[in-house]
């Protein structure tokens, strides 16, 4: 089907940084885009196989400029389906996700396109290609082959239909987690259960509940991972037990959004996929594309840390026992007790109540003050916000971002509150790719999900959001930052396991001393957050650390256990299942469960980190190991932010991760910062 010219995705955006037409764009518009796109690529597609030369202009340039009717669709949708999603969009994407696996496999496992791309890749020494062009080669090379273009016919039939189930589960997963999340809130009948909770928090939850037509209610709404903020201060226990069973049990209650037959489905169907490719499993089928190489050698690292991470959890559990003890209360430590009374404990031991912290990080001060503050220091960039820059919804604002000499670098979307139409968790994604083939600048969002306070009362951020600010601008900086040829290599297209890295750098300037003194400023005093309270939380950077690592190791070693199994082998109690491989571990400690249970594991099973959740860990070595090297350097100086910038974030995936990374640090990674970052050495 020919695409009408009226529909907004039917030509290149004329806007400023070719961002899309949001004012135009309705729902209605994406199936015909989304179809219409397929059918021109697929047309450029069989342009490319019936040239009779085969060079790497007309194949591998060409794979890259095809298909970008398709690609200015998919990026937008796909960024308002997990941001502003609607029964509408739902809908569009349960039609849609098949569709499209179907598309990818007709081009990826076309037998004449792979002939042509295995003939450049068997001659690329002869090409005399620069090495940004050889790099391409080499992963279009890795990209059909890994997608199955090398299989048998009868094997690629088989493929296409895994595929094409495996889309369809992962939109259900994907709509079903976001359902039973929300109807996992928690409405509170007295204002007295919310003893603890500041009276903005209230308010808020007030407001919740006033949005679900719960007037003389509140809202204690469910957040993505086991647990929630409230936790923290929450002094009624039996709300605290509430919250916590209702988020550990979440699409777990053999209802229409429970997940576990969707789930148990999709790791069958993962298994048998990987047999399909000669792989023992689908964890050492996706881990052989990453840095990490195989399932081994990531357990071979979990294993030097687990054993620490849990006997510290249960020292820190002891701690907090005794605390209850000492507070008159007759109760043994429980799951939904462990923040409230960590939170005693290093407010005693440490001087610090991470609850008094909040008024001197207000979401404004922190962002301009803070995030940008840090980014302009570093890499002499600007930010100027553009409130005439329509966004795809009225709390998405854009930012300008130039660099240091005024040239344009690209434009930033910061969407921060949570809303019900918006999945769990934090998370950057792009609307434009950078690229030197189209001269494309680079447009990339943070999501974020902070709770938005009463009309007229500040934004005031939890440690934990403080954290998640900076590091998903972290992932922002390694899209604005890209400077490559092809789109295949820009920003963080790089492995899954390196992913992270960036971004859990950009973490590292929270609380340095010129950044944290210039945005750490109480709201109402102007006071600034005292030294000694700075060096209190840095002196408690351990404290809790067990807990943290435990409750990770636990998620990272079930994301493995899901996807090691055999092909043929179906999980029968999901439950009994994470239960085993948790105990295997040696991770089993009631009160600290694991950070996401299999049946809202998103992560892997809706957001494209199936085998990869050990990830975050994994480049977290890179990331210590970076954090000593700008410590060695004079930390937040120009020569280092052009040094990292050059070396590294501009780079995409135009060289090799690993190779990257010795070519910044000048030799490679050791674990021995992280050990002692975790309290682990």
């Amino acid at each position: 089907m020919s695409l009408d010219p009226k529909n907004p995705f039917a030509a290149i955006s004329t806007l400023e940084y070719e961002m899309p037409p949001f004012a135009l764009i309705k729902d209605e518009h994406y199936l015909p885009a989304f179809y219409g796109g397929m059918e021109e690529q697929l047309e450029e597609v069989a342009a490319i196989i019936a040239q009779p030369e085969v060079t790497f202009e007309n194949t591998i340039v060409a794979l890259e400029r095809s298909g970008r009717t398709l690609l200015r669709v998919a990026l937008v949708f796909f960024n308002k389906s997990s941001s502003d999603t609607s029964p509408a969009i739902d809908a569009i994407e349960e039609e849609i996700a098949p569709k499209l696996a179907a598309h990818s496999d007709a081009i990826k496992l076309n037998p004449a396109l792979w002939s042509r791309i295995e003939t450049l890749y068997t001659t690329r020494v002869e090409l005399n290609l620069d090495a940004e062009d050889l790099r391409l080669v080499e992963l279009y090379y890795k990209d059909f082959h890994f997608a199955g273009a090398h299989l048998t016919a009868e094997q690629r039939e088989e493929l296409k239909a895994l595929n094409e189930e495996l889309s369809k589960l992962e939109a259900e997963f994907s709509r079903k987690v976001l359902a039973d999340t929300n109807d996992s809130a928690i409405v509170v009948d007295t204002i007295e259960e919310l003893a603890g909770l500041s009276e903005n928090e209230i308010a808020a939850a007030k407001l919740a509940a006033e949005g679900r037509g719960l007037p003389d209610k509140w809202l204690i709404n469910a957040v993505n991972f086991s647990g929630n903020p409230t936790l923290a201060t929450l002094t009624h226990r039996p709300l605290r037990e509430r919250i916590m069973q209702a988020s550990l049990v979440r699409a777990n209650r053999d209802n229409e959004n429970d997940t576990k037959s969707v789930l148990v489905s999709m790791t069958k169907l993962r298994a048998r996929r990987a047999t399909l490719f000669g792989a023992e499993s689908h964890a050492h089928y996706i881990t052989s594309e990453n840095t990490a190489k195989s399932p081994e050698n990531i357990h071979a690292m979990l294993g030097k840390i687990a054993r620490s991470a849990i006997a510290n959890a249960k020292s820190e559990g002891a701690v907090l026992q005794e605390a209850i003890t000492q507070a008159g209360e007759g109760f043994s430590l429980a799951s939904w007790d462990w923040d409230l009374y960590s939170e005693r404990v290093r407010a005693e031991k440490y001087n610090v109540d991470t609850a008094a912290l909040k008024p001197y990080f207000e979401l404004e001060k922190t962002l301009w003050d803070g995030v940008f503050f840090a980014a302009t220091k570093l890499f002499g960039i600007t930010f100027k916000e553009r409130p005439d820059i329509v966004t795809y919804h009225p709390e998405a604002r854009a930012f300008e971002v130039n660099n240091e000499d005024g040239s344009k670098l690209g434009l930033f979307i910061g969407d921060f509150y949570t809303r019900d139409s918006k999945r769990g968790g934090a998370w950057m994604n792009n609307l434009v790719d950078q690229n030197f083939l189209f001269g494309q600048l680079p447009v990339v969002v943070n999501n974020l999900n902070i709770v938005k306070p009463p009309v007229g009362e500040p934004t005031l951020l939890t440690f934990d959001f403080l954290t998640t600010l900076f590091h998903e601008f972290g992932h922002a900086l390694h899209g604005l930052f890209s400077q490559v040829k092809y789109p295949r290599v820009s920003g963080t297209n790089v492995e899954r396991d390196f992913v992270e890295f960036p971004s859990q750098v950009n973490e590292m300037w929270i609380f340095w001393p010129e950044v944290v003194n210039n945005f750490a400023i109480h709201y109402q005093t102007g006071e600034r957050l005292p030294q000694e309270i700075i060096d209190n939380i840095e002196n408690s950077s351990t404290f809790n650390q067990g807990h943290d690592t435990a409750a990770y190791l636990q998620a990272a070693i079930l994301d493995l256990a899901l996807h090691q199994i055999p092909d043929g082998y179906e999980i029968e109690d999901v439950v009994a299942f994470e239960a085993k491989a948790i105990a295997d571990y040696g991770l089993d400690y009631a009160p600290v469960p694991t950070r996401y249970r299999s049946t809202y594991f998103s992560h892997i099973f809706a957001g494209g980190y199936s085998a990869g959740y050990y990830g975050y860990i994994w480049s977290e070595i890179l990331d210590a190991d970076t954090v000593d090297w700008f410590k060695e350097n004079g930390g937040l100086s120009r020569a280092n932010g052009d040094h990292f910038r050059n070396e590294l974030l501009s780079r995409g995936g135009s060289v090799d991760s690993m190779q990257m990374y010795r070519n910044f640090r000048g030799r490679d990674a050791v674990i021995d910062p992280l050990l002692k970052r975790r309290g682990l050495n």
